[in-house]
């Protein structure tokens, strides 16, 4: 049965150590609940999210985020039908921006918009290619 994954980016709006820990705790109480496995890569000035799932359940998560005040700016970047898992393991894997991916220049100047949905899924299966 194919899953939907969904990644989209936004901006934190009043982000904190806080803020990022609530997010988390309560994405993973509720993804383990509607079987939706994912990951959050955060830092001050971007959210970047991928979730994926059982299409129902990925759509009311969106919505439910669409409507969260936390995030400014939200932009759906790369919605598709898969069959595997990228985050199988995961309720809900947190990931700082690493160095590799956009600085916080790149970013104020567009780079997350820009990216084609081919360079924003490079960067996910990078993070699921790691072992931790």
């Amino acid at each position: 049965m194919p899953l939907t994954q969904i990644v989209y980016s936004s901006k934190p709006f009043g982000f904190d150590a806080s803020v990022l820990d609530d997010i988390l705790t309560i994405s993973r109480v509720r993804n383990s609940r509607n079987d939706i496995t994912g990951t959050l890569i955060c830092r001050a000035d971007m959210y970047l999210q991928l979730i994926e799932g059982p299409d129902a359940a990925i759509q009311a998560t969106f919505q439910r985020i669409k409507s969260d005040d936390r995030h400014l700016e939200m932009n759906l970047l790369v919605s598709r039908l898969v069959t595997d898992r990228l985050f199988p393991k995961w309720a809900m894997r947190d990931d700082p921006a690493r160095s590799w991916m956009w600085t916080q220049q790149e970013v104020a100047a567009g780079a997350i918009a820009a990216a084609t949905p081919t360079q924003v899924l490079a960067v996910f299966e990078r993070l699921a290619n790691e072992t931790i």
